[in-house]
């Protein structure tokens, strides 16, 4: 079995997870970083041989067969050309990047390289929301007539809450929409097998202004008082609620919202169809509620003996045994590292071109926002 030599750019909550996850593969070896401050620090914490301040001497001088991209949006396509440039596989965070413009170049790199270029959309990959694709395309469903659900946190409900994401320059114009709410729309038309084709959009912006620590302050960390900040305008949404349709006619809404109080990263998905429906949270990701009509409603446990084969893959444990969020990363590392000699044109897991689409509906659902009117993706 061949083993890939892998760089991680981006250090923070996120890259350690992708350092983690990659390490359970057993056929990759993290073999350098890359970050801003501390490298060398972070490199030998992480037991890495190697640690670097800047991206381009990573990859010019480690050989690499992959690198992960999970640094702010502003950087992804820099990142992820100069990789391809390189002969370099490219896994990387979302959203892809911060504009079509961008995302067109990437695409464009990714095809003219054939390497495997990967989006790390991991709620695809649970063994639960997998296993509702498969119940919805072997008709256990029916058609679909509507969807709706959820992703709320908190982690910005104070005004000291501040975090990279708050300023459009680095997240791009949406921050609840592109952070959060992609993840839950590519969850939707994936295991729908259906594409939103029209929106209506509302936001909010909480707090006008947010106390920015003069020091920096990771991820789902904030500032506990203002003494040592700086005032900044916010220019991203908080919250955004959302109306929808899909191309089958089914209507759709959702909340996506780093404002609700108690909920720390609560993603819920449920499917409406003529026959059954079904809810999933992230939650209680090892079950499926089944609501029928006329008869008992029930709750499905994972239970890889049950699962349909395309999802029973993405269980590595007996059933009784959870799996969460680092499986799911897990899961999708696999299926992108298991394409990289002969990447496909319809992967199961998200890649360039649907980091497109999502950045197009971001970029539908900011112009609704802004117009307040329905607007055709």
């Amino acid at each position: 079995m061949k083993r890939y030599r892998t760089g991680i750019v981006g250090v923070g909550f996120i890259g350690k997870a992708h350092i983690e996850a990659l390490r359970r593969l057993g056929n990759v070896d993290v073999v350098a970083l890359t970050n801003t401050s501390r490298a060398n620090e972070l490199a030998e914490s992480l037991h890495i041989a190697r640690g670097y301040t800047d991206f381009k001497e990573m990859i010019d001088k480690e050989h690499l067969d992959v690198i992960h991209i999970c640094t702010p949006n502003y950087t992804h396509s820099e990142i992820a050309l100069y990789a391809m440039n390189h002969g370099v596989n490219v896994v990387c965070e979302k959203p892809m990047c911060t504009s079509v413009e961008e995302a067109d170049a990437m695409i464009a790199k990714a095809k003219e390289t054939k390497l495997m270029n990967g989006l790390n959309y991991h709620n695809r990959w649970y063994p639960m929301t997998a296993q509702i694709k498969e119940m919805v395309q072997a008709g256990k469903l029916g058609s679909i007539s509507v969807v709706y659900g959820e992703f709320v946190q908190d982690w910005l409900l104070y005004d000291t809450d501040y975090n990279w994401r708050i300023e459009a320059s680095q997240s791009g114009k949406t921050r609840a929409v592109s952070d959060i709410g992609t993840h839950w729309l590519d969850l939707i038309e994936n295991v729908t097998n259906l594409k939103v084709t029209e929106v209506c959009a509302d936001f909010m912006i909480l707090h006008d202004k947010r106390k920015k620590p003069i020091s920096n302050v990771s991820s789902f960390d904030n500032a506990k008082n203002g003494s040592d900040s700086l005032l900044v305008p916010v220019d991203t949404e908080d919250h955004a609620s959302l109306m929808f349709r899909l191309n089958n006619g089914a209507l759709g809404c959702a909340v996506f919202s780093q404002i609700i109080a108690g909920r720390k990263a609560r993603l819920t998905i449920n499917i409406a169809g003529h026959k059954q429906s079904v809810t999933w949270s992230s939650d209680t990701c090892n079950e499926i509620w089944i609501g029928r009509r006329g008869e008992y409603n029930s709750i499905f446990d994972k239970d890889p003996n049950l699962l349909y084969p395309n999802a029973r893959v993405n269980a590595s444990y007996p059933a009784g045994h959870a799996e969460g969020f680092p499986d799911a990363f897990k899961n999708s590392f696999r299926a992108m590292y298991n394409e990289i000699s002969n990447p496909t044109e319809n992967p199961a897991y998200a890649n360039f071109d649907t980091g497109k689409h999502e950045i197009v509906l971001c970029e539908k659902i900011y112009e609704s926002a802004k117009t307040r009117k329905w607007v055709k993706v």
